[in-house]
Order: C-alpha cells, then sequence, then structure tokens
C-alpha cells in the first residue's frame, strides 16, 4: 500500500499527466503528431526524496520517483493491463500456489551515468532484493510476508534459513515464486518495489549506503536514471540509453523544481513562461483571470486517482507541542469526545466536504472528486454490482437511523447533513456532560504555514462544523507549523508518539494490489501500516507497553480485526471473498473510524502532455490512476492540450478500455 502525502496542493503537485493513459504503447490518443513532440518534461516537487530503496519505503513521495529508475516483472501499460516487462512470460500452477516466471535476457544494470555495471538482471536478483527487505524490515513487507511461502517464519525469526523461504532462482532466467494460498491479485503485487530485483554484488559494495537519496546509491534497470537530487532545490532524469524498451520512452529528460506551495499561481506563470510542461491551476486564485484569459479552453480537469484522502482522529494523542489547549482537562475532554461515536458522526454530517473541495479545484469541480468510503466504490464488482453499492446497503440496515438513507456514490458528499449533525452532537454531548467533560471541544488541526490552498480549505472545514455544531461546543484550531515540523508530527511520524494533533487532513492511501484488502488492512489492530495516523501502534511494530490498549479496545477494533481475517480466509470464490470484505468496510464507515473526503487526482490543469499517453494503473509503485509520477509512455507536445483534443481522446481511450476488457 503507498502512504500518500493526502495535501490538496501534494495531490496536484504530483500530477505528472494530468488526463494521464492512453489507447497504445506507442503514445496517445489525442493526435499529438501534428502538434510537434517535446522531448523534456518539466514540473515540481513538493517533498524531497528521503530514499531510493525501493524495496523499502511505502511513501509515494518516494516511489514517484525510483518507480522511474527501476523496472519489475510486470507493469501496468496506458490501457491499463498488466503486461511483462523484466519478465517475458510466466506459468502459474494448477493449484494456484506456484509461480514460474522467465526473466527477459539481456537487460543490463547501469550506473547513474549510464555505464554498464558488468551484470545482467537475473532471477537471483528477486531472490537477494526480498532477503535484504526483510533485514531492512521494510515498510511494504506486509505485502507479502502471509503470501510468499514460509517468508512470515523468516521475518519472525523462526528460522534463519532463508532457503525455506518461496522465492528460488530456478536457473538464471527462471524465478519461481511459491504462495501459501491461491491470490488471484498476486500478479498485481508484482508492481510494487518489494518485489523488485536488486543485484547482490552492488548492494554489498554500498552496504549501509544503498538507497541513499543520491544518484550513485542504487543501480538501474528502468527507463530513467536520477542525475542529481538536491534537496528543497530540483531533481533531475536523464534517459537510460541501454533501456530494454527504447520505443515506449518518449522524452530525454526530466527535471523538477521545488515549489512550497506559497504563491498557487507561480505554477501558471512558470508554464506561460515555457518553464513547466504543465500547470496545476487553482479557480479561486487571483491569478485565475489570467488563465481564463489566455487557457480558457485548454483547463482540463483529471480523472480521479485510487488514492483516497482523508481526516483522521487522533485516539490516544501523546505530544502536545503544537497545540492550542491550556490546560490537562482541556486535553483530557477533547480525548473522550473523540472516543465518543455520537461526536464522532456529529462532526462527519457537520463537515462539508464540497465546500472543503471547493478551495482547491472551484465550485465547477468540487463535487468530482468526492469519496466517501475508503474502498474507491468502484474498485472491484461483487456478482456485478459496484462494491460500494454493497457497502452502502449493509450500512443502511446496520445503522438504519444514522445513515439509511445514506448515499455513498464516488462524485458527492454522502454524508454532509446538519439535522443530522445537531441530532448526533446533542447525543454526544449529553454522554459527554455525564462524564464531566466541558465544552467547547479544542481540536488541533496541523497545516504548513506556506500552503495557502490547503489553509484555506481547513478554514473551509473550521466553518463549516463550527456553523453546524455551534463554536460554543467544538472549535477547530489551526496549527500553522514550518514544512519540518508539519511532516514531523503527520505524514512523516513513524509512531503513534510522534503524532501531534486531534485531527489531520496530511495523508491518504492507494493500493498495492487489486484487492480490498490492500485498502482494508491499514487499520488491522496487528499489522495496519496507517494505524499510526489514528495515533495507534500496529502490535507487531510495538516495543514495551502498547499505550492505545485502551482506545484499541474502547473502539471495538478487534471487531473490525475479525472481518478482515474472515474476508482473508476466502480464497477460492471472489464474490463471497469481496462481500467479506464489503463488511469491514461497512464497519468502518458505521463507527466513523475515519472521513474519506476525496480521491486523488481529478484537478484542473494546463499541459502540454498528450491526453492519455501515460500508464495507468490502480496500484504499485508509480501508478495512481492515471501516470502519477510515473514517466515511460508519456508524449509531450509543443502546445497546451485543448478540451476538445482531451474529450476526443478521453472517447478513445475509454472504448479501447472497454475492448481490452471484453477480450479478458
Amino acid at each position: 500500500m503507498k502512504k500518500v502525502l493526502g495535501s490538496l496542493f501534494v495531490t496536484a503537485i504530483a500530477l505528472s499527466a494530468c488526463g494521464g493513459g492512453g489507447n497504445s504503447s506507442k503514445g496517445g490518443s489525442g493526435d499529438s503528431g501534428d502538434k510537434g513532440a517535446a522531448s523534456e518534461y518539466n514540473y515540481v516537487f513538493k517533498t524531497d526524496i528521503e530514499t531510493l530503496d525501493y524495496t523499502f519505503s511505502q511513501r509515494q513521495s518516494n516511489s514517484i520517483h525510483y518507480s522511474n529508475f527501476v523496472d519489475g516483472l510486470y507493469e501496468w501499460d496506458p490501457e491499463g493491463n498488466l503486461v511483462p516487462a523484466l519478465a517475458e512470460s510466466y506459468e502459474v500452477s494448477e493449484d494456484g500456489l506456484t509461480y514460474t516466471y522467465k526473466i527477459r535476457e539481456g537487460v543490463p544494470w547501469v550506473d547513474a551515468e549510464g555505464n554498464e555495471y558488468g551484470a545482467d538482471v537475473t532471477a537471483n536478483d528477486w531472490v537477494t532484493a526480498l532477503k535484504h527487505a526483510v533485514e531492512k524490515k521494510s515498510e511494504t513487507l506486509y505485502i507479502v510476508a502471509d503470501s510468499i511461502k514460509g517468508l512470515s517464519d523468516y521475518i519472525a525469526g523462526k528460522t534463519d534459513d532463508f532457503s525455506t523461504v518461496g522465492v528460488k532462482a530456478v536457473d538464471d532466467y527462471t524465478l519461481e515464486y511459491t504462495l501459501n494460498a491461491p491470490e488471484t491479485y498476486w500478479p498485481s503485487k508484482l508492481t510494487y518495489g518489494i518485489l523488485y530485483p536488486i543485484n547482490e554484488e552492488f548492494l554489498n559494495e554500498k552496504g549501509d549506503d544503498f538507497g541513499l537519496p543520491e544518484p550513485d546509491s542504487i543501480l538501474y534497470n528502468g527507463p530513467f536514471l536520477l542525475a542529481s537530487n538536491t534537496a528543497k532545490s530540483s531533481i533531475e532524469y536523464t534517459k537510460n540509453e541501454s533501456y530494454w524498451d527504447p520505443d515506449n520512452v518518449n522524452i530525454d529528460s526530466v527535471k523538477l523544481t521545488y515549489n512550497d506551495g506559497s504563491d498557487p499561481d507561480w505554477l501558471y506563470k512558470q508554464y506561460q513562461a515555457g518553464d513547466l510542461t504543465e500547470a496545476r491551476v487553482y479557480p479561486n486564485s487571483a491569478g485565475y483571470k489570467d488563465v481564463q484569459a489566455e487557457n480558457g479552453d485548454n483547463v482540463n480537469f483529471a480523472l480521479p486517482g485510487s488514492s483516497t484522502f482523508n481526516m483522521t482522529f487522533n485516539f490516544n494523542r501523546q505530544a502536545y507541542e503544537h497545540t492550542s489547549k491550556e490546560t490537562d482537562k482541556q486535553k483530557e475532554d477533547t480525548q473522550k469526545a473523540i472516543m465518543n461515536l455520537n461526536f464522532r458522526k456529529a462532526f462527519q454530517f457537520a463537515f462539508n466536504k464540497t465546500a472543503y473541495r471547493a478551495q482547491s479545484v472551484g465550485d465547477d469541480g468540487a463535487a468530482a472528486a468526492l469519496r466517501n468510503t475508503l474502498v474507491p466504490t468502484d474498485f472491484v464488482t461483487i456478482d456485478g454490482k459496484d462494491f460500494g453499492a454493497v457497502v452502502q446497503e449493509k450500512v443502511q440496515a446496520a445503522d438504519a437511523e444514522a445513515f439509511g438513507d445514506i448515499n455513498l456514490a464516488q462524485g458527492q458528499d454522502g454524508t454532509y447533513n446538519v439535522d443530522k449533525a445537531k441530532e448526533y452532537f446533542a447525543k454526544a454531548k449529553a454522554e459527554l456532560e455525564a462524564e464531566g467533560v466541558e465544552f467547547p471541544i479544542h481540536l488541533d488541526l496541523p497545516e504548513q504555514e506556506t500552503a495557502e490552498v490547503l489553509i484555506n480549505a481547513d478554514k473551509s472545514m473550521k466553518q463549516s462544523v463550527e456553523d453546524a455544531l455551534g463554536k460554543e461546543n467544538v472549535v477547530i484550531d489551526i496549527q500553522l507549523l514550518n514544512e519540518d515540523a508539519y511532516y514531523a508530527a503527520t505524514y512523516q511520524a513513524t509512531s503513534s508518539a510522534a503524532t501531534d494533533y486531534d485531527i489531520s487532513t496530511a495523508s491518504g492511501w492507494g493500493p498495492d494490489y487489486m484487492d480490498p484488502s490492500s485498502y482494508l488492512n491499514i487499520y488491522n489492530s496487528h499489522s495496519g501500516d496507517m494505524l499510526t495516523t489514528l495515533g495507534l501502534d500496529a502490535d507487531t511494530t510495538l516495543e514495551g507497553e502498547d499505550t492505545g490498549k485502551a482506545a484499541k479496545e474502547a473502539l471495538k477494533l478487534s471487531e473490525y480485526d475479525a472481518l478482515l481475517d474472515k474476508a482473508s480466509a476466502i480464497t477460492d470464490d471472489v464474490n463471497k471473498r469481496y462481500d467479506a470484505y464489503a463488511d469491514a468496510e461497512a464497519w468502518l464507515v458505521e463507527n466513523v473510524i475515519q472521513v474519506p473526503i476525496f480521491a486523488s487526482q481529478g484537478v484542473p490543469s494546463v499541459s502540454n502532455v498528450v491526453p492519455f499517453s501515460t500508464a495507468f494503473g490502480y496500484s504499485g509503485l508509480g501508478y495512481d490512476g492515471l501516470g502519477l509520477g510515473r514517466y515511460k509512455y508519456m508524449e509531450v507536445q509543443d502546445e497546451a492540450v485543448s478540451q476538445d483534443q482531451w474529450t476526443k481522446a478521453h472517447d478513445e481511450w475509454s472504448k479501447a478500455r472497454e475492448e481490452a476488457a471484453k477480450a479478458e
């Protein structure tokens, strides 16, 4: 799974191909040939690279870079098909447990300057990589720990013999994985870094320096090389001239310039000056009148991506470095309120997500990417019905009073209801006053002090919640922090003790493979990778006492764990499996463990990227629907994409995807 920086600004900044995707392996469907081709892609970045160890990091702020430097066995093509990359083909045993891959021969490892290292990619590189991931306690072990035979025992130290793990180099160009149980979604896991190769000799040479955020810390077999990386300045790529698939690399270089988001209109100014290939635009900004005057017919909205950005509650806050609370009593009262289910329901009903999103994309586009569930409603189907529709039926049946009329469909705010907000707050207040809680409840919400658009969104949330519930009852205190402090308190916090907020919108989540578990497992109390955003720690990461044990018990997370376990155990019937996961999603909705807000992407821009020319994939490194940060396949033209060009390309792309689906 991908931990995604959940800011409106960064969601846009990470967007490398607005409208991305395509209908052929050699370019997009926008008739770019007569518009002139460009060989460079220039944009911006928000967050410095922390690591290039692609087997270790779960953060999308890292993976959007190294997904361009190293290829795995398979990749997504522009139509959303999973196609061979470094594997030419594979076979699966009749029992669905053994996958055998034929590795593409003659693919060289090269250094950051493009010089051949003296070794080709071989099957043993995947064995080396997985063993390295375990030794480094990879943040992404959960993706494969329970999948690959013997791996969980090796991780737990029950054996120190890695040969017992179900990954084997049969010969130089034959790789074999043995699973514990059949997984229909196993092939989609191959697009994630923990299942990418590492050259053993180079790894041993580098030792602890492997994967540092420096060009020479890794070897390359992907379409691009990291030419330079200067923190808070610039990141540059050059094309790998030894790449195995050169026909699908259409640009020669990539340059990303640091931007802190303090001036939303700066992007468009740089685009007009010819310094950027595309520009995220902001309909509420002062400079948008210039966009309308100069490129009014060239503003296009990207399609929503697969990541879900949400608001999380801190159920066991321990850090109070950034707070407006003045007494311990205020801290205790806030914690009691957050633990109260009716309070959380009231907050969700009071939160106007449409107005919040409008601060970033304007009123016209505000609803398009709104999301009301963690798992996108159309991510999978159950007996022909969208996953979200089944979840909605379960929620309505389980709690008809609160959710009997709820609409969980995407593209609209299904939870904003001021009358219900007042109703459930009255219940919460009576319950909390009986516990001695005093009002108003103060909720600390951290934000980056330079991010104008994000601050406006926070103010929108503050206004809608305080208007609905009353300032005498609830006050949202926006904590403006510098960039380092903001990240340390939110997105980059690695333990519950470091999370410094009551509510936060700093993070989101995107799937690593095509199964609902890739979203829903993040809140598993034993191993969930996003428990930290709830102020809790997973059992598997604990060292010493679990300070969040009481909160886990009060929230009844064991019920959620049981639903996940039940669904995970179903491996022979996809519809039953997905239905069981729908029960888990419904539990999250009913208990308001988090508040889904919007999908990634879905933002307006002016762009020279040929529409639908980039790869399309919901899961894996560098994928988030339409080409998030992955530059293979991308084509760039020398003029802005018009709305007519985008619409024509979208229609052709959609038709091609429909035909591809019929052929499966």
